[in-house]
C-alpha cells in the first residue's frame, strides 16, 4: 500500500508533534523549516497534564514527566512579597492527573526529533502554499527546490502564518495584547526560593525551577508595540523589577543582558472560520494565537497536533473534506475559549489602576484562604483534557 505524504510548515513544537504523530499513523512526513536549524527560539515552556496525556499518544508523556521540578509549595505573591494565595504541587497533580513539568525547549524538541527517522526534518527550507487541493487533488508548495504535493499539508509556520494569510485572507489577524515579555534561564540562586508568580501594577513577574538546576524566569510589562530599551532589556528589567522580593533580585544580578529574550505579546482575538481549507490544516500559533497568561499556547499546539493524526487516517481512508472538517469541529472550539480566557486572565493581570490592584490582591487572597483548589479551579476544562479515543478498526 502507497504511503501517502505529509507535509509539515514549520519545525516547532506543533509542526515536530504533528510529524511525530503522523509518521506513528502510517504517513511519509516531512518538515520544512525555514531556520538555518532547530535551536528553539525561547527559553522554557510549561507542559501542563493535558499535553502530557496528548504526548503519551505518541509514545512520549513518560519521557517529559520524568523532568518534573516543582515539589512542594508555590503559588501567586505580591512585589513586596506577600503570598496572595497557595497552592502545592500534590493539589495540581491530584486534580488534573499529573505535574506540571518546566523544562527548556530545547529539551522539548529534542525528544520530539528523537522519534522521527532521520532526514524527516530539513531546515534551512522555506515552503509557501501554492493550492490547499481538495479531495482530487493534493496540495501543492514551492520550496526553493521546486514545486512539490503532497496529499496533506501541516502549517504550524507559527503566529505570522503565511498559510494562514494565504487561505483567509479576508480575517482581520494578529492584534496587539499591550504587553511585552521577557524571559530568560539562569543557575539557580544560592539562597532556595518556592515557585512563584507576582503580580504588581501592570507587571509580572514568575520563577520556576528546571529539572536540570537552572530556573526559568519570565516576566510581562505594558508597554507601547515595538518598544526596546535604550539601554538593554537586563536594565530594563531592572527598572521594572529590581526592588521586588527575592528573588528576584538576586536572578536579575545573574542575568547576561545578550541572553534576555523579549517579544510584544499579538494573539489572534478573532477566531478563524475554520482551521483548515482543502488539504491543508492549521496547529499552533498559525491557529489560534494566545496570551501566554494560561501557558497554554505550546500545550495547545500539542493537543491540535494528536488530535489532527486521528482524524488524518492513514491510506486509504483519507478524506480531506470529511477528516480535515472533523479536526475543525474538534479544536476550532475549544481554542477559541481558551484564547478568551487567556485575553481575560491577561487583562487581570495588566490592571495597573491602584484601586483596581488592591482588589485584585484582595479577591485573590480571599479565595485562597478557601483553599488550594479553587485557585487550581481555573484550569477546570483545559488542563484535565484528553486525547480522543481511536475507533476500533477491523483487522
Amino acid at each position: 500500500m502507497e504511503q501517502q505524504r505529509a507535509i509539515v510548515v514549520g519545525g516547532g513544537i506543533g509542526g515536530l508533534t504533528a510529524a511525530v504523530a503522523l509518521h506513528r499513523n502510517g504517513w511519509q512526513v516531512t518538515v520544512l523549516e525555514r531556520a538555518a536549524d532547530l535551536a528553539p527560539v525561547g527559553a522554557g515552556i510549561g507542559l501542563a497534564p493535558n499535553a502530557q496525556r496528548a504526548l503519551d499518544v505518541i509514545g512520549l508523556g513518560d519521557r517529559v514527566r520524568e523532568l518534573a521540578a516543582w515539589q512542594g509549595d508555590g503559588g501567586m505573591r505580591a512585589p513586596d512579597g506577600r503570598w496572595l494565595a497557595r497552592t502545592n504541587a500534590g493539589a495540581a497533580a491530584a486534580r488534573f492527573g499529573g505535574p506540571l513539568v518546566l523544562l527548556h525547549r530545547a529539551t522539548l524538541v529534542e525528544i520530539l526529533t528523537s522519534a522521527l527517522p532521520d532526514g524527516t526534518v530539513r531546515t534551512g527550507t522555506a515552503a509557501s502554499l501554492t493550492d490547499p487541493g481538495d479531495d482530487r487533488r493534493p496540495a501543492r508548495l514551492t520550496t526553493p527546490y521546486g514545486e512539490t504535493e503532497a496529499e496533506l499539508v501541516v502549517a504550524a509556520d507559527g503566529i505570522r502564518s503565511a498559510t494562514r494569510h494565504a487561505l483567509f485572507p479576508g480575517h482581520p489577524g494578529l492584534r496587539y495584547a499591550g504587553c511585552t515579555t521577557w524571559r530568560v534561564v539562569i543557575p539557580a540562586p544560592e539562597t532556595p526560593f518556592a515557585p512563584h508568580e507576582t503580580w504588581g501594577a501592570g507587571r509580572l513577574w514568575g520563577t520556576q525551577p528546571l529539572k536540570d538546576g537552572r530556573i526559568y524566569a519570565y516576566a510581562m510589562a505594558t508597554a507601547p508595540a515595538g518598544g526596546r530599551a535604550p539601554d538593554d532589556e537586563k536594565a530594563e528589567l531592572l527598572r521594572l523589577f529590581g526592588d521586588w522580593h527575592h528573588p528576584v533580585p538576586e536572578i536579575l544580578a545573574a542575568v547576561d543582558p545578550a541572553q534576555v529574550l523579549r517579544h510584544d505579546v499579538h494573539h489572534l482575538p478573532d477566531p478563524l472560520p475554520a482551521f483548515h481549507q482543502g488539504r491543508v490544516a492549521l496547529l499552533g500559533d498559525a491557529a489560534h494565537a494566545m496570551m501566554p497568561s494560561l501557558g497554554q499556547g505550546g500545550n495547545q499546539a500539542i493537543e491540535d497536533a494528536v488530535v489532527l493524526a486521528h482524524h488524518a487516517r492513514s491510506a486509504p481512508g483519507f478524506l480531506p473534506g470529511r477528516d480535515l472538517a472533523a479536526y475543525t469541529a474538534d479544536r476550532l472550539p475549544r481554542t477559541t475559549a481558551i484564547v478568551r480566557k487567556a485575553a481575560r486572565t491577561g487583562a487581570l493581570t495588566m490592571l495597573s489602576a491602584r484601586p483596581a490592584v488592591a482588589l485584585r490582591s484582595t479577591l485573590v487572597g480571599a479565595v485562597s484562604r478557601l483553599g488550594p483548589g479553587l485557585v487550581l479551579r481555573g484550569f477546570d476544562g483545559i488542563a484535565d483534557w484528553h486525547p480522543p479515543v481511536a475507533p476500533t478498526r477491523p483487522a
